[in-house]
């Protein structure tokens, strides 16, 4: 059996955490014989009250998760703490000699490029996080279009709902397109927005207001 472990902490964004979480554990739910499984842990184990108030309980605490092979690292408020964190650096720094495959979601990456891990690499965030990445390490090649960069060991997606798409992109890979496919169609997901969603302008990204 072969292990995905979604990282919690306190300010996580939502769905940088649920929306993988609903890829993932729909993929290993429905196709158990690909021998796969995901939980959630954190630092203590103790309940997380995400960014915006929601509060998730994680099934293991640090000490007793299990070993993964794949590492999913959200996002969110408390990445903030965490940049400036030398202990929890550390820990993400040793990551790269037990994990075979480190997954990001939106400022996620700015934490594995404070530890070092994206050093010369192609990587992607959060578009009001990209300049920032982009000065926590000079020789990352930030992607500034790209919904997901995947440079084989290491997977950084962007924004919020971009998570839900590198998680289809890890099935893809651990299982192949017919399954990721499968996963995508179980849970009805379609990145075209849909017809009535027609009226909601567009976001101007130079002064993040709507017109």
């Amino acid at each position: 059996m072969k292990r995905i472990g979604i990282l919690l902490f306190p300010g996580v964004e939502e769905l940088d955490a649920v929306g993988p979480w609903e890829i993932l554990s729909c993929w290993t739910e429905y196709f158990p014989g690909d021998g796969f499984e995901v939980f959630t842990f954190s630092a203590d184990g103790e309940p997380v009250e995400c960014a915006k108030g929601m509060t998730i309980g994680p099934q293991y605490s640090l000490d007793v998760a299990p070993h993964r092979d794949v590492l999913v690292y959200p996002g969110g408020r408390g990445t903030r703490l965490l940049l400036r964190d030398p202990d929890h650096l550390a820990w993400v720094r040793a990551q790269r000699g037990t994990t075979p495959l480190i997954a990001s979601v939106c400022t996620g990456a700015l934490v594995l490029a404070a530890a070092g891990l994206l050093a010369g690499r192609p990587a992607t965030t959060h578009w009001r996080s990209l300049d920032r990445l982009a000065a926590l390490d000079p020789t990352i090649e930030v992607r500034r279009g790209d919904r997901y960069v995947d440079d084989g060991d290491i997977v950084t997606a962007a924004g919020v709902s971009a998570g839900i798409d590198m998680a289809l992109r890890l099935v893809q890979r651990l299982a192949g397109t017919k399954r990721a496919r499968e996963v995508r169609r179980i849970v009805q997901y379609d990145p075209e927005p849909p017809a009535d969603t027609a009226w909601i302008p567009d976001r101007d990204e130079a002064t993040a207001s709507w017109r």
